[in-house]
């Protein structure tokens, strides 16, 4: 008896030998071990490489052709994916029943495929996700609070808000865009070629986008996100009433910071007096139960002056949000003109209540014969309003809750003339305060509902696209040449012909 060790070595040199005389090298040849067996897999390789056919131990990408026995088509992809991590199949290679290759090594060389050698399979689905249809106005698109790629447009709006510091809106709205549309993926970008056919990706995003997701992470949002000018104009923008052109110009003074404010003495208004006495506070995410305690505290106030008034939590909390950076309030009145000296009233009963810590208002400046057609739509609407600084106490009467959170003051020392700070006890946090004519108010609703992108979009979409004048007062139809009215945010949607999408979907 040969030596079991001997035999090994014969066997491999008798492969060896065997593969020196393949006469076939373009017909490349896997036999699929599945429910074969390991041992008639190795007596039929050797018999056909005895006949000059060329048998692969493995398969790779070079395999031609692909041979089993007693399975189905579907049982053979599904064993050679499994075997190569799914990438087994292409096109190219025939999938065949071992009567091919008996009929073949009898006839000497590879016999022409005939239907019957073949293994049927169904049609099997790309593995590609299919191709996404996304319009190109976000107004157009739903986009819902959580989507799927949050690591990709977290960073294209790093650069937005940069190109804003730097008073370029037109790269800002650029960025915005690319950011919108990612939003509105139904699925996880994970290759460029899910961009394939995207609306608003500019070559700077798709530049971004790429390097993401080949690295990991972008370099230039990495260096924006840590350079001094960007946390530095983060900082000074965050405190309430002041813009971008102030903070670049404080910045070029060499401040950094709200307290540098203070320590050289900038003149400053009484909004960003405030804004800096309660920086912490107002820096803080106000949460859905702090809204819904303000709401409370609004409604009582303005009950107390107008039986019957509407009012309204609008922003971001009422497209779901569970945490925003202010708390914003509609109010109106179902007969025309009532809401008309509505909003001194409601100040001085929250002034009465102690619950304001700053307020500014603003009259009401709309007039339709002049602010219509004949001057372009504009972001900021002219409503009768108040920017206003709530004191927010825990469990305070009339809030309708108890808020039992803790809050760390942590705030600079005050710089009106009170030494009233925040404590355990309360909080500051932006209210805005909104009056609007019943008339309007479905405009309203849907200017202050947001996003700011979806609103921007919807404008841009009735200029271009229908000819109208879209703002949070009136729809203007410059063709007709008339007002198009309407008593809900469903009719101004179908006047600009768009299926109509509920707040929780235009989170652009």
């Amino acid at each position: 008896m040969v030596p079991l060790k001997r035999r090994k070595v014969t066997s491999v040199q008798d492969d060896n030998q065997d593969s020196k005389v393949c006469k076939f090298p373009e017909v490349a040849i896997f036999i699929v071990e599945r429910k074969m067996g390991a041992s008639r897999k190795a007596f039929l390789s050797r018999l056909a490489r005895s006949k000059g056919f060329r048998i692969e131990e493995s398969y790779s990408p070079s395999t031609t052709h692909v041979v089993s026995e007693s399975n189905t088509g579907e049982e053979v992809l599904a064993w050679l994916n499994n075997h190569t991590e799914g990438k087994a199949l292409t096109g190219s290679i025939n999938l065949l029943d071992i009567s091919w290759l008996t009929e073949s090594m009898a006839e000497g060389k590879p016999l022409a495929i005939q239907d019957r050698h073949r293994l049927k399979t169904s049609p099997k689905p790309s593995a590609d996700p299919p191709a996404t249809t996304v319009k190109s106005y976000a107004c157009q698109r739903r986009t819902p609070l959580k989507h799927h790629n949050t690591f990709l447009t977290d960073a294209l709006e790093i650069l937005a808000e940069n190109a804003e510091f730097n008073e370029n809106e037109g790269r800002s709205v650029a960025f915005r865009r690319s950011a919108s549309v990612l939003k509105a993926l139904p699925h996880v970008v994970r290759g460029m070629d899910d961009l394939k056919n995207l609306p608003c990706l500019g070559e700077h995003s798709v530049r971004v986008i790429k390097e993401i997701l080949e690295d990991g992470t972008s370099s230039e949002v990495e260096s924006t996100r840590q350079s001094e000018q960007y946390q530095a104009m983060k900082a000074l923008t965050g405190v309430f009433g002041v813009g971008v052109k102030s903070a670049d110009r404080w910045f070029r003074e060499g401040l950094r910071r709200p307290l540098d404010l203070i320590h050289t003495g900038q003149k400053l208004n009484l909004a960003q007096q405030a804004g800096v006495q309660y920086y912490n506070d107002l820096n803080r995410p106000v949460t859905k139960r702090e809204a819904v305690a303000i709401s409370h505290i609004v409604e009582k106030a303005v009950n107390a002056v107008l039986s019957g008034a509407i009012i309204t939590l609008m922003g971001g909390f009422r497209r779901g949000k569970e945490v925003g950076h202010d708390v914003d309030f509609l109010i109106t009145h179902l007969e025309e003109g009532a809401e008309e000296g509505l909003m001194p009233k409601v100040l001085n009963w929250l002034e009465e209540q102690g619950l304001l810590l700053y307020q500014k208002t603003t009259r009401n400046s709309y007039l339709e014969s002049k602010d219509g057609p004949a001057r372009p739509p504009h972001n900021l609407d002219r409503f009768e309003r108040c920017f206003s600084i709530f004191k927010l106490e825990k469990g305070k009467e009339g809030s309708g809750t108890s808020l039992n959170t803790s809050y760390d003051s942590g705030t600079t020392e005050g710089i009106t003339g009170t030494t009233e700070q925040p404590g355990p006890s309360w909080r500051a946090v932006r209210v805005d305060l909104v009056v609007s004519p019943f008339s309007q108010f479905a405009f309203a609703t849907l200017g202050w509902t947001g996003s700011k992108l979806f609103e921007r979009e919807l404008r841009r979409w009735a200029g271009q696209e229908k000819g109208m004048s879209l703002s949070s007062h009136a729809l203007y139809d410059s063709k007709q040449q008339r007002y198009l009215r309407a008593n809900s945010e469903e009719e101004i949607f179908a006047h600009l012909g768009l299926e109509y999408i509920p707040p929780s979907e235009r989170n652009a």
